[in-house]
């Protein structure tokens, strides 16, 4: 069966010129080759989405949180869309009368909640820049945001105001109004009194717009909407200026792309929130919710509670990061193999058997009927029982873990691929197409995508496998660097954006994501390594968890720290009558350590890589990278610098020789 292709060219590709690598041709998606949208009369903003979504389904479901029923969690309760918009012109009012307008930059800072997206929305109603203060970050990085970009006025949630105290007195040269997303104490009134800040608690705020009315600003698509720090690898946080005609562009394109597969979104949709909405991703999946009239609802903001949320709610959309799925998918196998040789036969039979369907070309929901209420059906009630569509993105989702999911999930399993810069939203994989595993898929409709060679690492545009440096260009690119331009400069060159990740067209149009262009450092004997690509290779030895590879021009060879899996080491150990009761001393018995290595240096050999791509020496770190250590960002991106200087520290040892001595 020939393989439908699903992009099309629209530039020639280009030689190298003027110091310029070669770049690859351009393409777009099938689904829609105009560069944008057909424009739709009155939206031009991401107020519109809203504000037309409230007079289309005014009393649909629009915002749920669970009840507290005598200290135990109960039902959800909702806010219409014609209540929640009541409030949003209530907050508008209030914000305008402390003298606040169009161009001011409002902070949000909290977990996702209700009073999060009226905050919002009343940002977007009356043209104050929307900028997210990350939960996730400490103190030093909300104090940058808010200096960085002058943030006036800020609601927070009420246990987050201690952490922005820390800020003062800094942060109080531009902060002066602070709001509550619950109350506030007089003691807490008294504190920020001395800094020059006001607080008020959210209903204490509500109150001050009354008897007062502010027209709404006529708001353009060219105008900012949201300055969205990135959580940067490296140095400070970037502030990324996204346009409203960014965030519609791609909506447009993710609308267009659910309508051909038959599986658009609808007002009977339910999506639980719980992944960051200071981030680009959860904010663009909110608003696509918002605009075809959707429930959210919100989580208790307990990763422990967030099966039984998920229960309670019965989503329909679930959104996640590759980290997420990788603990389901370990906890359903640890399931699968505690549940007896009957159930375990069972079960690989009905997987097997599925599995061959699906790539036979039959939809998932075709496949094995009877298996999916037999064997299956157990997994779908554990994410509810109504989920059709299952979101990844923020990282590369393992391939074995994507194929498991799809099969016994019963729902559509679609990795996407995208920037904070380019709105989130560049690549999606379609439901249905097997042949995408392992991809991030096609082009989503309204972007233009190309490769530029990167002839240090030896990709080749122009090449008959086409791999190298993904650019962009289109109208979801953001605006630039808030006081940047030197960096927008350094990543927008002619037009495109340089997302700085290597891609890898494959013949359907898909695109593979294969190794990130930074990460790449030369060997004492001048070889290159390209880090992240090992990463993924030595990331799929199943006793692994997580893996961050090390190497420098001073040294010959690689080191790596290794998370490993605790059950699956635990396990290990007691076949080979190693006491497996002090995990942290079983990470550090050399038994285990040489077996690791060895394990690793197969996979290594089996994948063909090359002598000095072979991992020499190993730490194990029996605690996982954790943001706790500000060794990964929210989106559990490795921070390399950070991991260096803290295993330097860790081990005692002098710059980068940490594991080298060991192997010597």
């Amino acid at each position: 069966m020939a393989q439908e292709r699903l992009i099309v060219e629209i530039e020639k590709g280009k030689e190298a010129n003027e110091g310029r690598p070669s770049m690859g041709p351009t393409y777009r998606s099938i689904f829609a080759t105009d560069a944008s949208p057909s424009p739709v009369e009155g939206l031009d903003s991401c107020w519109d989405i809203f504000r037309i979504a409230v007079e289309k389904y005014p009393t649909n479901r629009m915002l749920g949180i669970r009840e507290n029923v005598d200290g135990n969690p109960g039902n959800y309760k909702w806010q219409t869309y014609k209540e929640a918009y009541d409030l949003v012109l209530k907050l508008g009012t209030s914000i305008r009368s402390c003298g606040y307008g169009e161009g001011v930059k409002c902070g949000i800072y909290g977990a996702n909640c209700p009073e999060w997206i009226i905050s919002m929305q009343a940002c977007n109603a009356h043209g104050l820049y929307c900028v997210p203060l990350y939960d996730t970050l400490g103190a030093g990085a909300v104090e940058f945001i808010i200096c960085h970009s002058e943030v006036s006025i800020a609601f927070v949630e009420e246990k987050k105001i201690p952490e922005l105290l820390k800020t003062f007195p800094n942060a109080a040269k531009y902060l002066k109004t602070l709001v509550s997303f619950g109350n506030v104490t007089s003691e807490q009134k008294q504190e920020h009194e001395k800094f020059g800040v006001t607080i008020y608690s959210w209903n204490e705020f509500l109150q001050l717009g009354d008897n007062q009315s502010f027209d709404l600003p006529l708001k353009k698509k060219s105008d900012i909407c949201t300055i969205m720090y990135t959580s940067g690898t490296t140095g400070d946080p970037k502030g990324v200026m996204i346009s409203n005609e960014s965030i519609i562009t791609l909506l447009s394109g993710i609308k267009n792309v659910l309508e051909n597969c038959n599986e658009k979104l609808h007002e009977k949709d339910v999506y639980i929130s719980y992944l960051p909405l200071a981030h680009i991703f959860d904010r663009i999946v909110e608003e696509a919710m918002i605009w075809h009239g959707a429930s959210i609802g919100f989580w208790r903001g307990d990763v422990k509670l967030l099966l039984e949320d998920i229960a309670e709610l019965k989503p329909t959309i679930f959104v996640a990061v590759p980290r997420v799925l990788d603990r389901v998918y370990t906890g359903l196998n640890q399931k699968i193999s505690s549940g007896g040789f009957v159930k375990h036969t069972m079960f690989s039979f009905a997987y097997s058997y599925k599995l061959q369907n699906m790539r036979k070309g039959k939809k998932h929901v075709d496949a094995a009927p009877l298996f999916d209420k037999l064997v299956f059906s157990k997994v779908k009630q554990a994410l509810g029982g109504h989920v059709r569509i299952i979101l990844s993105g923020a990282a590369p989702l393992s391939k074995h873990v994507e194929s498991f999911l799809r099969v016994v999930t019963c729902s559509h399993i679609l990795q996407g691929y995208g920037l904070t810069e380019t709105c989130a939203g560049t690549f999606v994989s379609l439901p249905n197409h097997t042949d995408m595993l392992g991809t991030v898929g096609p082009p989503v409709p309204y972007v233009d995508v190309c490769l530029e060679s990167v002839p240090e690492m030896g990709y080749d545009a122009l090449a008959s496998t086409p791999r190298g440096e993904i650019c962009v260009r289109g109208k979801p690119v953001f605006s630039g660097y808030y006081k940047r331009e030197d960096l927008t400069k350094e990543v927008m060159i002619d037009g495109w954006f340089h997302t700085g990740d290597i891609g890898e067209w494959q013949h359907n149009g898909a695109m593979q994501i294969i190794d990130r262009k930074k990460n790449i450092f030369k060997l004492s004997q001048g070889e290159y390594v390209a880090v992240e690509n090992l990463e993924n290779v030595y990331g799929q030895v199943p006793i692994i968890e997580s893996i961050w590879v090390y190497g420098n021009s001073f040294e010959s060879f690689l080191v790596a720290v290794v998370n490993p899996r605790k059950q699956a080491l635990e396990q290990w150990a007691q076949e080979n009558d190693i006491n497996a009761d002090d995990f942290d001393a079983l990470c550090e018995d050399s038994r285990t350590n040489r077996y690791i290595i060895d394990e690793l240096t197969k996979i290594g050999r089996g994948k063909k890589l090359k002598g000095f791509e072979l991992i020499k020496a190993i730490h194990l770190d029996p605690a996982p990278f954790d943001m706790e250590r500000d060794l990964i960002t929210p989106t559990y991106k490795k921070k390399r610098p950070q991991l260096l200087k803290y295993y330097q520290v860790q081990n005692c040892q002098k710059p980068s020789r940490f594991l080298y001595a060991s192997y010597e």
